[in-house]
């Protein structure tokens, strides 16, 4: 878990990225050594998992954003189809689901006609049995973690939860947008 001041450091570096250590500290009101042990303590648990860039794929020329469920072979499991979908540049991210699939991607493209192609691409992937796509036509939305953020760091977690779990669960937002 995290508590009140991991929170505000957060909250601070996902408003302000550039923000360094020293400044962070002048802000939040405590030590240099306090901030760099709290940042070393969340990036070895997992919860800060990176410090780089958001991209945007649409300023890359990639404008077309869309979902595309996987039904798999049963043989064979998730990994290998991952491993192989890793390859599709397109692919930006590859969750394992419940539902009427097996596998669900986020994928961009060029155009419709190139997101064609890259639904092509993923259909031939080994292991890959059918697909079904939905294109996305506005991002109301977009990834924010700030609000779970500051629910983790003011909730504490519910009676008789693995902290482990809590901690894994936490993790699982922290990626931003790509």
């Amino acid at each position: 878990m995290i508590d009140e001041l991991d929170g505000r450091l957060i909250e601070l570096l996902t408003t302000e990225p550039r923000v360094g250590v020293l400044e962070a500290s002048r802000r939040l009101g405590v030590a240099r050594g306090t901030i760099q042990a709290r940042l070393d303590r969340m990036h070895a648990r997992g919860v800060i998992t990176g410090y780089g860039p958001d991209i945007d794929p649409a300023a890359l020329d990639f404008a077309v954003t869309a979902f595309v469920t996987l039904e798999l072979r049963q043989v064979g499991g998730h990994d290998p189809v991952a491993l192989r979908l890793a390859a599709i540049a397109e692919v930006i991210e590859a969750y394992t689901i419940t539902g009427p699939g097996d596998m669900l991607c986020r994928v961009v493209a060029r155009s419709n006609a190139d997101l064609q192609r890259v639904i092509d691409a993923i259909v031939d992937v080994e292991g890959v049995v059918r697909t079904s796509t939905v294109i996305a036509l506005d991002r109301p939305l977009p990834p924010r973690m700030l609000p779970l953020i500051k629910a983790a760091a003011s909730e504490p977690p519910p009676a008789g939860a693995d902290p482990a779990s809590a901690v894994a669960r936490d993790v699982s937002g922290l990626h931003g947008p790509e």
